[in-house]
């Protein structure tokens, strides 16, 4: 378990930007669509939402334990720009600095 550690004043301060990115970024996963028809494509589609979902988990965990993911802030944003959500995948890299602003 690897990753920035988070004072406990700064988590209760940010906990509520925190939880909203995280939660924005899983609900826009959900309501993704494969961008090819077939199968295949949806099956890799579900894989990769399915990998997003599990590494905002990872972060949601690593938050509750006082610290930012950084397997979890990885396997998110590489998910999400393999759904060609880079602008999420963006937003989730910035957690890591979320105690400097």
């Amino acid at each position: 378990m690897t990753g920035k550690t988070i004072s406990p004043d700064d988590r209760a301060r940010l906990d509520q930007v925190f939880m909203q990115v995280v939660l924005d970024v899983q609900n826009q996963v959900q309501q993704t669509k494969p961008t090819q028809a077939g199968n295949l494509a949806a099956m890799f589609h579900k894989e990769t939402v399915s990998e997003a979902l599990q590494g905002c988990a990872m972060l949601i965990a690593g938050w509750n334990a006082g610290r930012v993911d950084d397997a979890g802030v990885s396997r998110a944003a590489k998910a999400l720009r393999a759904l060609e959500r880079g602008n999420l995948a963006e937003r989730v890299e910035k957690l890591r600095q979320i105690d400097e602003s």
